[in-house]
Parts: structure tokens; C-alpha cells; sequence
């Protein structure tokens, strides 16, 4: 299966809009039980969420998941920092990118993917206003495009 792929749980589109992705990874997410089940009803919520390595280790902070509705008093923080499952490797070049001016590390989806939690991170550059209006006019014109183009062939 590719990179990305699987059943979408939650998808950050504002990081597309607010940054430049550069480059893409998958990681593994560390999950408590009523966690999962409230992630695979679709309760998760990625919007300001962000990377941070520390100590050797990635770790995502941000992340709301509702506490699940027949949890008990076992229940889970919603927004506490969740481990990610990533190679040594990995985690050392995340490091270097974190370390360049203006770079963060921001989780663009989440999905499943056989059976299990995946977070597709991605190391992004900010955009200024007028890289994002460029984006909306982009988007604006390849949309009047389409209209047309249906609108000509019918």
C-alpha cells in the first residue's frame, strides 16, 4: 500500500494552505485503547497540531482526540502528547530539518492502515500572505477553467 493510503481519519488541510510541504514521512502512533476507538470513529482533530523531537524521540502535541463515549474513568486527555513510531534514521533527519529557520513539522493526515494508526507528517516551510493569496487565485482560476470547460461540453 502507498504512503498516504488507507482510511483517512482525519486530514489537516489548513497545513497545506499555511505551509510549503517540502518532503513527506509515515509514522506510527502510540495509542491508548480508548484512544483508538474514539481515532476510528473519526473523532480526531489535527488542525493546530505539530512535531517536536525531544530527547531522541518525535513526538506529536496538539492532536485532539475526543475521550470516548463509553470510556470510563480510564479515559484519555485529549490533547496530550502522543509518541511517534519512527527509525532512528528518521528521526535524526527531522531533527536537522527542525533546526533550519522557519521549517515545522506538521501531521497532514491520519489514517489506517492495516489495522493500524498511521500519521503522515510532513516538513513544511511558512508561506507569507502573498504566497497564499497566489494559492487562492490558483485555485480561483483553475476552477473557471473546469466551469468552462463542462459548460462547453454539454
Amino acid at each position: 500500500m502507498a504512503k498516504g493510503s488507507g482510511n483517512v481519519i482525519a486530514q489537516n488541510k489548513k497545513a497545506g494552505f499555511d505551509y510549503f510541504i517540502e518532503e513527506t514521512m509515515e509514522a506510527g502512533i502510540v495509542l491508548q485503547g480508548t484512544e483508538i476507538k474514539s481515532a476510528r470513529n473519526g473523532k480526531v482533530q489535527l488542525k493546530d497540531a505539530f512535531v517536536r523531537i525531544r530527547g531522541g524521540e518525535a513526538w506529536i502535541s496538539n492532536m485532539h482526540i475526543s475521550p470516548y463515549e463509553q470510556g470510563n474513568i480510564f479515559n484519555h486527555d485529549p490533547t496530550r502528547s502522543r509518541k511517534l513510531l519512527l527509525h532512528k534514521k528518521q528521526i535524526r533527519e527531522l531533527e536537522g530539518h527542525s533546526k533550519e529557520q522557519g521549517v515545522t513539522i506538521v501531521p497532514l493526515k491520519m489514517y489506517l492502515k492495516d489495522g493500524f494508526a498511521k500519521v503522515l507528517i510532513g516538513v513544511g516551510k511558512g508561506k507569507k500572505n502573498y504566497d497564499k493569496r497566489e494559492d487562492l487565485k490558483k485555485k480561483d482560476a483553475k476552477r473557471e477553467i473546469d466551469r468552462a470547460m463542462k459548460e462547453r461540453s454539454r
